[in-house]
């Protein structure tokens, strides 16, 4: 929704009821149609309850006349976009016309109708908004279980490989239950109430579907807390020899969700027709809503998670170009490194649907502004892996592609004696590093192992950065050097710097670098109270 100033009259109205949750009445766009949601288990008294105070929020007497035509009859709910409640938060106000905000229902770039929206702000404000209680619960469980419904539509394809017979065994047990739910709340929306003989018919299946959903809330919980772990090749290893299984259990907690949200709403819905003036009976459907956003929101969190890491990994398989054209390697591997792509492909086709709607794919990586590199690499392989381990917001600022030094031991070195032997041990050590500077880490990881197994070497927070060096080398290839000295390594990476522009993005990288050096007071301290420590010993010692 927009701003507009237009004082033509708005055939549509959105109220909001709900934090991002609206009521639409009146006339609705057609680009509006396929986002609307059906007021489904929200029994008849209480549409009829909610039509009359929102009609009376605002000037009554305007109200009356242009605005009050729109309010004739309720056509469904409407899911607020971020975009829109992130800009009333931020105090943004509409121009105000009849009784509500005059603004413009906006469908991908384009003005597609005029409409009033009334904020909740002013329903919580009418006088007769607390009688609103139980409605407004059987509004929100309503919007909870389309919610649920929408991931459990994704259809993930379950292969045979992943329906062994102790699992359809479970699935046909699943299914069977979802069925019996669905078909309940399509009738009871059918006659806008739960009636009593509807309500005997599922009432017996709350057992099972707390087994189904605590069976498969289990199974979840499990692959999270195997992949929770620091060991990131571990990880990588889980995920991959379990992904099947991973995709299964997903699905099959999100329908067991359903069910039980469904299940929920129509307890609620019972309660409302046992007792309509009935306050213990108003208390309880508020706690059954309440209740059931919990439970789901706790649920909908891990499996967002877990497929989040799941397609993150199957991504970076998938976009793997493998050792073709980097390196020779055996027939045999090749083949193994073919098929796992292939697998992960097919994989992600069947839950890339689900994890989209848990949570917006991440944007392709664009090619920073500063990139340090011999020539005009092709960066694209590099970026399209290196997508999948940036955080969500996370902007990347630099990528780097130069010589890392492993460290020589001091045995080594004193043995050696020669400082040129010293440098063959280093030119030997060296391998070439990529270097990916973000606004909140510094990434590197070996180019070979990069685009061969999506492996990076080292994940440094930029709070870590202490002291920031450029320099350049002694060697023959004169090439530059930046030391970084963090809070637990020195590091050296060494660059060609062919022409003027090459030293130029040298600088830049150290400059961006630079902007996180900084000493922590506790660190600083730390060193001055070991530095009186030592002085002590040492004077006694004497």
């Amino acid at each position: 929704m927009r701003d507009a100033a237009d004082s033509t009259t708005a055939s549509t109205v959105l109220a909001e009821v709900l934090p991002g949750v609206a009521v639409v009445f009146g006339e609705v766009p057609a680009e509006l149609g396929p986002e609307l949601v059906d007021f489904g288990i929200v029994p008849a008294v209480d549409r009829e309850r909610l039509a009359a105070v929102l009609a009376s929020v605002g000037n009554t007497a305007t109200v009356a006349g242009n605005l009050g035509s729109a309010f004739a009859g309720a056509q469904g709910l409407y899911r607020l976009s971020d975009a829109t409640q992130a800009l009333l938060k931020t105090g943004a106000t509409l121009a105000v016309k009849d009784g509500a905000n005059l603004g413009t229902l906006m469908f991908p770039g384009r003005i597609v109708a005029q409409a009033r929206f009334i904020p909740v702000t002013a329903l919580s404000a009418a006088q007769t908004a607390a009688a609103l209680g139980p409605a407004l619960a059987m509004v929100g469980l309503q919007m909870q279980l389309s919610e649920v419904t929408g991931l459990v539509r994704t259809n993930i394809a379950l292969t045979s490989q992943v329906l062994t017979a102790i699992r359809n065994e479970q699935w046909s047990e699943l299914t069977g239950l979802v069925t019996t739910v669905d078909r309940a709340i399509d009738q009871a929306r059918k006659v806008e109430t739960v009636p009593a003989s509807l309500w005997d018919g599922v009432a017996g299946a709350q057992a099972a579907l707390d087994k189904q959903r605590e069976l498969y809330r289990r199974n979840v919980r499990g692959h999270v807390g195997q992949i929770d772990q620091s060991d990131t090749r571990r990880n990588r290893e889980y995920l991959q020899t379990n992904a099947e299984a991973i995709v299964f259990d997903t699905y099959a907690l999100l329908s067991s969700l359903k069910a039980w949200a469904g299940y929920q709403a129509l307890r609620a819905g019972r309660a409302r027709a046992t007792g309509q003036d009935d306050a213990d009976e108003a208390r309880f459907v508020e706690v059954i809503a309440r209740d059931t956003r919990a439970e789901l929101d706790s649920a909908l969190t891990e499996t967002a998670g877990l497929v989040a890491s799941l397609t993150r990994e199957l991504s970076i398989v998938a976009e793997l170009p493998g050792r073709d054209g980097l390196s020779q390697s055996l027939p045999g591997k090749r083949k193994d490194a073919k098929a796992a792509r292939q697998t992960s492909a097919r994989l992600l086709e069947a839950i890339r649907p689900l994890a989209d709607a848990l949570r917006p794919p991440a944007p392709a990586l664009e090619a920073p502004d500063v990139v340090c590199a011999p020539g005009t690499p092709d960066l694209g392989p590099y970026l399209r892996i290196l997508r999948w381990f940036l955080e969500d917001g996370e902007t990347l600022r630099v990528l780097g592609f130069a010589d890392q030094l492993d460290a020589v031991g001091p045995i080594s070195a004193i043995l050696g004696g020669a400082k040129d032997k010293l440098a063959a041990a280093r030119d030997r050590a060296s391998a070439k590093t990529l270097v990916a500077v973000t606004d909140r880490r510094i990434v590197t990881a070996r180019t070979n192992a990069f685009l061969e197994q999506g492996e990076i070497r080292q994940d440094i927070p930029v709070d870590q950065v202490r002291y920031v060096r450029a320099a350049t080398t002694q060697d023959r290839g004169a090439r530059l050097a930046i030391d970084l000295i963090t809070r637990d390594e020195s590091i050296r990476w060494l660059f060609r710097a062919d022409t003027d522009a090459d030293t130029a993005r040298v600088d830049a990288l150290a400059a961006v670098l630079a902007e996180s050096m900084t000493i922590p007071d506790a660190e600083r301290d730390e060193l001055r109270r070991r530095g009186r420590a030592a002085i002590g010993a040492g004077g006694k010692s004497e």
